[in-house]
Parts: C-alpha cells; structure tokens; sequence
C-alpha cells in the first residue's frame, strides 16, 4: 500500500525534526541512519525526501533559517523595539551552539553558499536589521552602532558559547554584558564609536 500524500508530509516533518536534534548533537559524525530510526522510518524513506545527506542538511538549515527569519518579522511589529531586538539577539546566542554543528556538517557534506541554506542567513541578517532600526528609533539600542557590528558580537558570543560549552549562566551574563554596551546612554557617558 502507497503511502497517503498526508503520511509522506509526516515523514518528511518528523525526518526534518528529528535530524535537526541528531545532527545539533552528532554534527559531521552524525549519520542518516540515525536519523531514520529515531524518525520510525526506514533508511529508504529518509532518502526518497532527502537523496543525500547534505540535502537533508540543506532542509533542516532551511526550515531553521526560515523560523528564525518569520520570528524576527513577527518581532519586527512589536510595540517595544528595545525589548524585542535584545530578546532575539539573545535567542540567537541560546540557539546556536546545535546550528553551528549543523552548518559545519552541512559544509563537511559539500554544500555551499550559493544554495537555499546559503541565501537564508542573508535574510536572517535583513531581518534582523530592521530589528536593530527599529530598536534605534525607540531610543533602546545605540544610535552609532551598526548591523556589522551586531553581526560581529553575535557571531563571536555565540562562537564562544558553543566552542567553550558555557553554560546558561556564563552566557547570559556574557549576553547581558553585550546588551550593556548596546544599549543607548547619554552622550557624554561613553566615546562614539569611531
């Protein structure tokens, strides 16, 4: 018996969530196989989803990478900027130490920048560019600072986060002394940046 359209759609959804858990763990050495019995199906359904490994990567990447951009263009509307920018820059730390995993076996597997998984993160980076403005406007973020920069404390907190395995509360300390040098003062407290 075929199996219904809506028991395929299942399959791939639990395919893609169970490989997000087993590949955030295992990274590179993580293997389809895993995947499959943990998801309760055999080998060859994971592979009639996902022909390769790096495409079942290139999924999950994607449907990571598309929550995360949805969730900051939901925040984008939110009636405190402030609030919302820091409260996504944290999510992004918290959030990273298991995608950083992913990525690299993603590109150990042959991916690349130019595919799905390469455009999101550009998307990901818009997104949370209206968030920084928006957070700017309301007076919450420094007004001097720039998506750049931003990019470069996330990127390198949660680089520690995940390289040095802090725990909770390591990070969130280190998070909240970012949000300090982030957040908006009077002018004569600090230097601008140059």
């Amino acid at each position: 018996m075929e199996p219904t359209r809506a028991d395929a759609r299942d399959n791939r959804a639990r395919i893609l969530e169970v490989a997000e858990d087993v590949f955030a763990r295992g990274g590179s050495a993580a293997s389809t196989e895993e995947v499959a019995r943990l998801a309760g199906v055999g080998i060859a359904t994971v592979f009639r989803h996902f022909p390769t490994k790096r495409a079942l990567l290139e999924a999950v990447l994607v449907k990571h990478f598309d929550h995360l951009c949805e969730r900051a263009r939901g925040l984008a509307d939110s009636d405190e900027p402030g609030p919302a920018f820091f409260e996504f820059f944290g999510h992004l730390v918290d959030d990273a130490a298991g995608k950083l995993a992913i990525i690299e076996a993603f590109t150990d597997a042959g991916g690349d920048a130019e595919g799905q998984a390469g455009r999101r993160p550009r998307e990901l980076r818009e997104a949370v560019g209206v968030l920084l403005v928006r957070a700017q406007e309301a007076g919450a973020v420094r007004a001097d600072v720039r998506l750049e920069e931003v990019y470069a404390l996330l990127v390198g907190v949660a680089r520690a986060g995940a390289h040095l395995q802090l725990d909770a509360h390591v990070r969130a300390r280190t998070v909240g002394i970012v949000f300090d040098g982030l957040a908006a003062r009077e002018r004569d407290e600090r230097r601008p940046v140059q």
